[in-house]
C-alpha cells in the first residue's frame, strides 16, 4: 500500500493527524489534492484552498467531499493502470 493510499485509510478511520503526518510526506499534486480533501474534511477550509491551488485544482468549483474523494480514488486508480 502506497503513502495515498494509507492516508485514505487514516481518513476513513477518523485518524486526522496521523493522515496529515502522512500526506505532507509526498510532495506529488494528487498528494496535495488529498491534503486538501483532508482540510476540507476537517472543517479548514482555508487551508484546504491553499492546498487544493497546490495541486493546481479549482477549489472554488470543487464538489462535495465525498464527489472529491471519488474523484480523488478515481485519478489514484487511473495514476495505478487500474482505471
Amino acid at each position: 500500500m502506497d503513502v495515498l493510499q494509507q492516508v485514505l485509510v487514516h481518513m476513513r478511520s477518523g485518524r486526522w493527524i496521523e493522515a496529515h503526518n502522512l500526506v505532507q510526506t509526498d510532495d506529488a499534486p494528487l498528494a496535495a489534492w488529498l491534503h486538501g480533501i483532508l482540510h476540507i474534511q476537517e472543517g479548514d477550509l482555508e487551508d484546504a484552498e491553499y492546498w487544493y491551488g497546490k495541486a493546481n485544482r479549482h477549489f472554488r468549483s470543487r464538489g462535495t467531499l465525498d464527489e472529491e474523494l471519488a474523484g480523488f480514488e478515481a485519478e489514484l486508480l487511473k495514476r495505478d493502470g487500474q482505471a
